[in-house]
Order: structure tokens, then sequence, then C-alpha cells
């Protein structure tokens, strides 16, 4: 008895075929995020300079010496400034 495989990816239909049986690797799939990498990127970033602002809030509350202050936020576009002809400066947390 034979079939028509319409996916193509099962074995020879005949029990007595001794050929090769190709085997195809299952399909990899990419999973969708709602949204895109650069977008999560800048969350992380946000909520992290969010937080170490609040840490450094509370350390000036309680007895730390000489707490350092966050550094220039990410979002400072006026730190970022650079002419269309070069990069924009790195961003270092």
């Amino acid at each position: 008895m034979s079939k028509i495989d319409t996916q193509g990816m099962s074995g020879p239909a005949d029990p007595n075929y001794k050929g090769p049986v190709t085997k195809h690797k299952p399909m990899v799939v990419k999973p969708r995020r709602l949204f895109s990498s650069e977008y999560a990127k800048e969350m992380k970033i946000l909520i992290n300079e969010v937080l170490n602002e609040r840490e450094y809030e509370r350390k000036l509350r309680m007895a730390y010496d000489n707490p350092t202050p966050p550094g220039v936020s990410y979002f400072d576009t006026e730190h970022f400034k650079h002419s269309i002809d070069e990069e924009e400066p790195e961003y270092n947390p």
C-alpha cells in the first residue's frame, strides 16, 4: 500500500524498503516578542537608572560616607548630541 505524504516528512510507505531513510530536523521557531530588541534594551537601561537613583537617595538619607551620584542618564539627549558624521557617544552606566 502506498500513500501520498503531503508534508514529505515521513519515511517510505513500503515496509520492505531497504534504502536510506532521510530524517528532517525539526523547524527552529524564533519566539515573537511584543517589543523590539531596541525597545527592550532601552527599558532595561531605564529600569536600572531608576533603581540606581533610588539607591542613591536611600544612601543620602542614611549614614553613608560620600555616596556617588548616578551618572549621566541614557535619556539625556543633550549629553549625547553629536554631528551627523560622528558616531553617537557610547553610554557607560
